[in-house]
């Protein structure tokens, strides 16, 4: 069979490519932006990835076209199909049909943590001898690729809930059918398709309606948007994590788990730092749990998780100057991810932003944005235009720490007149951000060269 898939390099549509590959389908598709890590992922599956969505890129001799939720009407690859009559399907439903409805799922919801802790539950399974399929939203460090079929009934899948096709407007994790079903968080985000919190919570309860009674839902004490979430019906077992009264209660000053089911303590040293680490962490061990992996087992395999790409990823270490690649993109997981990295800082911590995500476009967090950054001591943000509201009206509690700039140039020489040994570069965008990774790593390296030749860059 071969299939062609639409936005073959999104995370997720990336991993379905993986799973078709890896069933013995030939896979090709098209992409508008081919860009590590999920292109050279791909390239090395041997698949053919064809930029562009041009009409001559579409191979019309596929047995079906499966198209991602980035993908609209007026895509000149979509109205071929159209026109044809050609075969087509969104990315979720394929999934289901053709792998997930035979397998145990363990899905991971909630508007952060999902790649994290989906990672953190299969490498658990993995660590237990389970051999899990997954499908996870990034490169976990502890596997080679970002999803594989398994050799076991478990399937670990990062559960989405933002629309799954042009043609259903459904949240994509409707059609997981997942049996322990993880709620990590709840908080409002997508305003390009959706138009308050009310409208998330009526999805995330359309998931809670199709676990079964024997399944286990897992969440976040803490979160009253989750409660409010779980008094609209659920029909399952439930098990709660968090701080506060929770069936599995974290401390984190002690770093330990007390489960008040087991009566026994437990504790938690992660390799990564971060409450909101510890909090994914005790997610994925109940899951695990439910899938019958002791707690004591969980811990274990947590000692040798090694995170995900693009998740506090240090990505270079030039003249004691550390570089860290971060995905975040909302105002809650930028505050956490600098409050995780500012007690590992012996000099500056500099965040580089780029306001990408379509939320951000639109001017949703035009007024909690700012006080994310509290915990960096300079804030340089990407400002390319295609935002719909102005960085400079910004609340910020000290906008002299704020610097804005049109060009990724301008960044570069900003970041080379003021770091220094010592500091921390953490670069947060939820895309390629212009390669500017790669350019900074050079202009620090070429600095470092004429340093050695005795004089100031």
């Amino acid at each position: 069979m071969k299939i062609y898939i639409l936005g073959i390099c999104g995370t997720f549509m990336a991993g379905i490519a993986m799973l078709a590959r890896e069933k013995g389908y030939q896979v090709m598709g098209s992409d508008a932006n081919v860009y590590p890590p999920m292109s050279t992922q791909l390239q090395q599956a041997g698949i053919d990835i064809r930029e562009g969505y041009s009409v001559e890129n579409l191979d019309s001799s596929a047995d079906l076209f499966v198209i991602g939720n980035a993908i609209s009407r007026g895509n000149p690859q979509v109205e071929a199909i159209l026109d044809q009559n050609l075969p087509y399907i969104s990315g979720p439903q394929w999934l289901y049909e053709h792998l997930l409805r035979e397998r145990w799922v363990l899905a991971v919801a909630g508007t952060h943590g999902k790649t994290t802790t989906s990672s953190m539950l299969a490498w658990i399974l993995e660590y237990a001898n389970l051999q899990p399929g997954f499908l996870i939203g990034g490169l976990t460090q502890n596997f080679d690729s970002s999803a594989r079929l398994g050799q076991s009934p478990f399937f670990v899948i990062e559960a989405d809930e933002y629309d799954t096709a042009f043609f259903d407007k459904r949240s994509k994790f409707v059609h997981y059918h997942p049996r322990t079903l993880i709620l990590n968080n709840l908080e409002f985000d997508h305003a390009d398709i959706f138009d308050d919190l009310n409208a998330i919570k009526r999805q995330f309860h359309h998931l809670l309606r199709i676990v079964p009674a024997t399944g286990l839902v897992v969440h976040n004490a803490q979160d009253e948007n989750l409660d409010q979430v779980l008094a609209m019906g659920c029909w399952s077992q439930t098990q709660s994590f968090g701080t506060e009264q929770a069936t599995l209660e974290l401390n984190p000053q002690t770093l330990t788990l007390q489960d008040k089911l087991g009566a026994k303590n437990y504790t938690l040293d992660l390799p990564q730092a971060g409450l909101f680490n510890q909090l994914n962490a005790s997610a994925a061990l109940l899951a695990a749990q439910h899938a019958g992996v002791p707690l004591s087992v969980g811990l274990e395999a947590l000692q040798q998780y090694q995170g995900v790409k693009r998740r506090q990823e240090v990505i270079a270490l030039i003249d004691d100057i550390t570089l860290i690649d971060d995905f975040a993109h909302h105002p809650t997981a930028i505050r956490l991810t600098l409050e995780a990295l500012r007690a590992q800082t012996r000099g500056q911590l500099i965040a580089v932003f780029e306001p990408r995500s379509n939320t951000m476009k639109m001017g949703v967090h035009e007024k909690t944005l700012g006080a994310a950054f509290n915990q960096a001591d300079q804030v340089i943000i990407f400002d390319n235009g295609a935002l719909k509201w102005k960085l400079q009206s910004m609340d910020t509690p000290q906008p002299d720490r704020v610097h804005i700039y049109p060009t990724l140039e301008q960044i570069i020489q900003r970041l080379l007149d003021t770091v220094q040994p010592g500091d921390q570069i953490v670069i947060m965008s939820n895309g390629g951000f212009g390669g500017i990774h790669q350019k900074l790593i050079q202009a620090l390296q070429q600095r470092r060269g004429a340093w050695s030749n005795g004089y100031p860059a």
